[in-house]
C-alpha cells in the first residue's frame, strides 16, 4: 500500500494568499472537541534557497498553517512559534508549533461591553466572533451557520473584566445545558476553497450517521483506559464574582447554592467536596447553572479511553470527530469481550516516516 502523503501548507492568516508549500519531518498533530488542537513539525533546511523561502514564509502570530493528506484538508491552525535550530554539524532546521484556529480567540479581548438578553446561546457566540472579526484586521475569516440550540441566555460582558473571547465562549458552554463548539478545517467540494468553520452542538457534536467498527485484536494496536477519581466530587459550590459596592466593608463574592449528593453519600461514598470560580459572574442564578453543570461532571468523572489505530486497516480521518465508534476488546482485562459504542472527543494523527506506521490515536467518551 502507497503511504499517504502530506504536505504542509504556509499561508496569510488574514488573506489565506498561499506563501509556500514546505517539507517537514517529525509532523504531529492533533485535534479534539472542548480544547485546542496542536501541531509540530520540523522544517530542514538543506540550502541556502529554502532557508530564504522559510525565513520569509514563517511569521508566527501572522501566519496560517494548513496540512494536506492527498488532497483533502486535515487540519488548520495559526503558527505560534518557530525556533531555528543549528547542530553541532551546521545542520539547520525550523521547530515550528501551531495552534487550532481557536486559539486566535485566545489572543483577542472584549473592550466593549456586550449584553444579550433571552438570547439563543448559539447567537451569543455568534455575535462575539463577529465582534473579533468586525474590528480592524480581526477577520481571520471564520465562518458559521444559522443553526439553534434552543436554550436562551442573558449574558453581560463587561469591558472592565478585559475577558479573552475564548474564555467568554468556554464559560457560556460550561453551564446546565450548555454546548460544545469547534472551529473545523476542511476543503470545500464544490470550489476547493480552504474553510475555517465555527461547528456547535448542543449538548455536543454529533457527526456521521454510522458506527465504525474498531477491532482489538484487529486495527485497535494498543490502549490506554484511565480510572481517576482525583477531580471527583458529591458535594460543591462555586464562587463568583466579589461584591465591592461596599467599600465599608469587607469584600465577599457571589456563592451558588451548596449541591450534596445525599443518594451517593447513602450508598457508601465518602463526602469528597469541589469548587469551581467564575469572577466575572454578577448573577445568582447564572452562577448556580455553572455549578449544576460542573458538579454533574464532577459527580461521574469522564473516562477518555485512548485507542491507537493502524491508518491503513481503518477509514479514519479527524473529520470524524463527534462520530459513534463500535470498540470491540477481547483480552485479559475483558475476557468476555467489550462491545460499547464510544463518541471520538479528540484524535492524534502521526504520519508514516522511516517505516514507522501511518496511526491516529482516538480520545472517547461514552456517548
Amino acid at each position: 500500500m502507497t503511504p499517504a502523503t502530506y504536505r504542509v501548507l504556509l499561508c496569510d492568516l488574514r488573506s489565506d494568499q498561499l506563501l509556500d508549500v514546505v517539507p517537514v519531518s517529525g509532523l504531529s498533530l492533533d485535534d479534539y472537541i472542548g480544547k485546542a488542537g496542536s501541531l509540530q513539525a520540523t522544517i530542514p533546511l538543506p540550502n541556502t534557497a529554502l532557508a530564504a523561502r522559510v525565513r520569509a514564509a514563517l511569521v508566527p502570530g501572522r501566519t496560517a498553517v494548513w496540512v494536506e493528506r492527498g488532497r483533502e484538508i486535515w487540519w488548520g491552525g495559526v503558527l505560534w512559534t518557530a525556533s531555528i535550530q543549528s547542530s553541532d554539524r551546521g545542520y539547520l532546521s525550523a521547530q515550528i508549533q501551531a495552534g487550532t484556529w481557536d486559539t486566535y480567540l485566545d489572543h483577542r479581548l472584549l473592550y466593549d461591553t456586550q449584553e444579550a438578553r433571552k438570547v439563543d446561546q448559539f447567537d451569543i457566540v455568534r455575535t462575539l466572533l463577529d465582534y473579533v472579526q468586525g474590528t480592524p484586521g480581526g477577520d481571520i475569516g471564520i465562518t458559521y451557520g444559522t443553526e439553534l440550540s434552543g436554550m436562551p441566555r442573558d449574558r453581560v460582558y463587561s469591558r472592565y473584566d478585559l475577558p479573552t473571547v475564548r474564555d467568554l465562549i468556554d464559560q457560556l458552554s460550561r453551564v446546565q445545558g450548555g454546548f460544545e463548539w469547534r472551529i473545523a478545517s476542511f476543503r470545500e467540494a464544490q470550489t476547493g476553497r480552504r474553510v475555517k468553520r465555527l461547528q456547535l452542538g448542543a449538548p455536543t457534536i454529533r457527526t456521521g450517521t454510522s458506527d465504525i467498527v474498531l477491532d482489538r485484536p484487529g486495527p485497535v494496536m494498543s490502549y490506554t483506559w484511565p480510572v481517576d477519581a482525583s477531580g471527583q466530587a458529591n458535594a460543591w459550590q462555586s464562587r463568583g464574582a466579589s461584591d465591592n459596592d461596599n467599600q465599608a466593608s469587607e469584600s465577599v463574592p457571589l456563592l451558588s447554592d451548596l449541591l450534596v449528593d445525599d443518594a451517593a453519600l447513602a450508598a457508601g461514598w465518602p463526602r469528597l467536596d469541589g469548587t469551581s470560580d467564575y469572577s466575572t459572574v454578577i448573577e445568582k442564578p447564572t452562577l448556580d447553572a455553572h455549578a449544576r453543570a460542573d458538579w454533574n461532571i464532577a459527580r461521574s468523572p469522564r473516562t477518555i479511553p485512548e485507542i491507537t489505530v493502524h491508518m491503513g486497516h481503518a477509514p479514519l480521518s479527524p473529520a470524524m470527530l463527534g462520530t459513534t465508534i463500535r470498540l470491540r476488546i477481547r483480552d485479559l482485562w475483558w475476557p468476555n469481550g467489550l462491545d460499547e459504542r464510544y463518541r471520538v472527543v479528540g484524535i492524534a494523527i502521526t504520519p508514516p516516516e522511516r517505516g514507522q506506521s501511518e496511526t491516529a490515536k482516538l480520545y472517547l467518551e461514552a456517548p
